[in-house]
């Protein structure tokens, strides 16, 4: 059986945006199979969401994979709470390892728990500096989601707001391409920083990955920020 990297996962699902961006001219369809995206791309989600949301904290627009997801959506807004608000108004991800313990949003949590939800990821969408809203993924299982998921939520998510922050630009498929390029780049350096980490701690992949996730909060730099200066630092004899 094949197994098929990351970079190659991420790689056929920016080409799928691409093709979104050049046939897709409403924000309306284009979140709908942004969240299907997402639920392909992370295999532990039960159900996926994108939520458009304007600067008041209204939201605009919203897609979800099923009626799990739009539920939980809609009852955050009902409540003014919960980790895709959160995800939007920090500008950070939010994640729940459990529903039936997290006080965060006790409200919110206990009605997502009652419906099956255990765990939730949820990325901001950001453009320009601009919050346009969030992404997010479910599971029926707790501690569904790790770091690694994290990141490659976060890589989607950049993609995504390219594609709706600029979707009326002219030049908008160049920019997204070069958009795409970035993160694949930058994905391919997280990769063989975790793998270098490994080697040199002699660890496994999660803790190798959370030593990054750690230096990347501590110094206040994104992740592959992190991983090229340590790649700088011990460069492969092999490239």
């Amino acid at each position: 059986m094949t197994t098929t990297s990351p970079t190659t996962e991420l790689a056929t699902v920016f080409a799928r945006l691409q093709n979104m961006l050049l046939s897709q001219e409403r924000a309306a369809v284009a979140v709908h199979q942004l969240a299907q995206v997402a639920r392909d791309l992370i295999p532990s989600a039960a159900g996926a969401g994108v939520s458009l949301i304007d600067d008041q904290g209204t939201r605009t627009s919203n897609g979800a994979t099923d009626r799990l997801v739009e539920t939980a959506d809609a009852r955050q807004y009902e409540l003014g709470g919960g980790p895709c608000l959160s995800a939007w108004a920090a500008g950070v991800p939010q994640r729940i390892n459990d529903t039936d313990d997290d006080d965060r949003w006790p409200e919110w949590s206990a009605v997502a728990a009652a419906s099956g939800i255990r765990s939730v990821l949820s990325v901001p969408l950001e453009f320009r500096d601009r919050r346009l809203g969030a992404m997010k993924v479910y599971a029926t299982v707790a501690h569904a989601f790790t770091g690694h998921e994290e990141q490659q939520l976060g890589l989607l998510a950049a993609a995504a707001a390219t594609l709706l922050g600029s979707a009326q630009s002219t030049d908008a498929p160049q920019r997204l391409s070069l958009e795409l390029q970035a993160g694949l780049e930058d994905r391919q350096a997280i990769d063989r920083a975790t793998g270098m980490l490994m080697e040199q701690r002699a660890t496994d992949p999660d803790d190798a990955h959370a030593v990054l996730l750690t230096a990347s909060r501590t110094q206040g730099r994104p992740m592959a920020e992190v991983a090229h200066q340590i790649l700088e630092r011990h460069p492969d004899p092999g490239n």
